[in-house]
């Protein structure tokens, strides 16, 4: 069996799995934030939005980060220094970084603490979407 076949695999699988929770759970929040005042239906939310983002997203995004660790090593890591895995790292990060981002909203709205308007949340929807699009030109063209 082709072990960088398999690894790639499950690095393809694991990034569907978080790029669906990314592109999710801020939908949820745009919801969320249009029905904050009922308090029933804010509390189907904040399970909803808790469960998406520890038992789908962050396992989906350790799993795609380790997978991908995996794949670094399988091509060996004089990859490391050419551009396109540059760029992908850096936008990779930045997908972390906005995973990182939304788990504070969350936060927030358990705390009902949340600032934010529906439109808010439906504009940082689009964050991920640019990344994966980044990402995906980055990978197949690969740029000097």
């Amino acid at each position: 069996m082709n072990t960088y076949l398999l690894f790639k695999s499950l690095h393809l699988i694991s990034v569907i799995s978080w790029m669906a929770g990314l592109l999710y759970l801020p939908r949820i929040f745009v919801y969320h934030s249009q029905n904050n005042t009922q308090q029933i239906i804010s509390e189907v939310f904040k399970v909803m939005e808790k469960k998406l983002f520890f038992y789908i997203m962050t396992p989906a995004m350790i799993l795609s980060w380790a997978f991908g660790l995996i794949l670094i090593h399988e091509i060996g890591f004089d990859k490391l220094g050419q551009t396109w895995m540059i760029l992908k790292l850096i936008f990779v990060t930045l997908l972390t970084l906005y995973h990182f981002y939304l788990g504070r909203i969350l936060r927030q709205f358990k705390e009902e603490s949340n600032i934010h308007t529906h439109k808010f949340y439906r504009l940082i929807n689009e964050i991920p979407t640019l990344l994966l699009i980044l990402i995906i030109f980055v990978v197949i063209f690969k740029p000097i």
